[in-house]
């Protein structure tokens, strides 16, 4: 039975959050608003694109996620010729057993880090629709529950990479959340290189809450209330994305669910119990850029712009949420 809502509740729930922000900035240097958007959408239950070039420090993100909550980390190089098998695992023949068992692929994990996804052929990247959907995979006709918390961090490159495969509508759809891990400031290098500099931090990265804590807050991030303004509010913005001159196909109604469930958790990341006008517009770029099919432009920036301006044109409401 779940926890029910409280003043008590959220403000323990926030503790067991700020404590495990900590434990990751202690290996990753800046993207703060990365790390908060990958912690929001791990208590909303959503998947993470993550935009990133080689190098930037999104498998140390992924790894060190996976320590802090106890759970298991797995990492899948995707390349042109990965199989969906590879991914879901596969039954194989024991002469032992006189039957046939099933290997588990890598799928079978709590943090999954899918690297350069765009790397592998539609058919392999559809594999893990699923997974993403419906928290399960099925191979051979027998379905098996995955662990949980799942939850999917797929990179990719930027799309004019030489040997990439742009992702199907209905896989980006499954994200929750689309983010850019950018380069680092000089200083945050400097700062890099220091702390890199006699041995590898993320060696003593260990567990600060655990798995049912997350899944534990993830039952009470669905009880946060939603004023019916801001219901309608967050159904103004997405439907905003249908009627733009700069925007060929607008977000769907997946969309709107994603960002109130993104909201809520945000809110509950705050120690609150109900939703606020600051739990929707600043991440209501993250939610639906990569869900919009644009006329002339391919560019994140260019985009978020585009977004941003669609944002500041619809009324913010203004009542009492609490």
């Amino acid at each position: 039975m779940s926890e029910a809502i409280t003043t008590e509740a959220c403000v323990r729930a926030k503790e067991k959050l700020d404590i495990l922000r900590e434990n990751i900035q202690k290996v990753i240097i800046g993207n703060g608003h990365t790390i908060d958007m990958v912690i929001t959408a791990m208590v909303a239950g959503g998947h993470i694109l993550l935009e990133a070039t080689p190098g930037t420090g999104k498998t140390t993100l992924a790894r060190v996620l996976a320590r802090s909550i106890d759970g298991k980390f797995s990492r899948i190089q995707f390349t042109p010729d990965l199989m969906p098998a590879d991914i879901t695992g596969l039954n194989i023949y024991s002469k032992k057993e006189e039957a046939f068992v099933f290997m588990e692929g890598p799928i079978m994990t709590n943090i999954l880090l899918a690297d350069e996804i765009n790397r592998a052929t539609p058919r392999t990247q559809s594999a893990l629709l699923e997974a993403m959907q419906e928290e399960q995979v099925t191979v051979d006709g027998t379905t098996r529950t995955l662990a949980q918390p799942f939850m999917v961090i797929a990179t990719q490159n930027p799309i004019e990479t030489v040997g990439t495969f742009p992702l199907p509508e209905a896989q980006l759809d499954r994200f929750a959340i689309q983010l850019s891990m950018g380069f680092p400031s000089p200083e945050e290098e400097v700062a890099i290189l220091n702390r890199f500099s006699e041995d590898d931090p993320t060696r003593d990265v260990g567990p600060v809450i655990t798995t049912q804590d997350i899944v534990s807050v993830r039952e009470l991030a669905r009880q946060v209330k939603v004023h019916q303004d801001l219901v309608q509010y967050m159904v103004a913005i997405v439907n905003a994305t249908r009627n733009h001159s700069s925007i060929l196909t607008g977000a769907s109604p997946r969309a709107t669910l994603f960002l109130q469930t993104i909201a809520k958790a945000h809110a509950l990341s705050c120690g609150r119990d109900h939703v606020l006008p600051e739990d929707i517009k600043p991440l209501a770029a993250d939610v639906l850029t990569h869900r919009i099919q644009f006329y002339s432009t391919t560019d994140r920036n260019s985009k978020l712009e585009i977004i941003g301006n669609l944002l500041d044109k619809i009324t913010v409401p203004s009542e009492d949420f609490s």
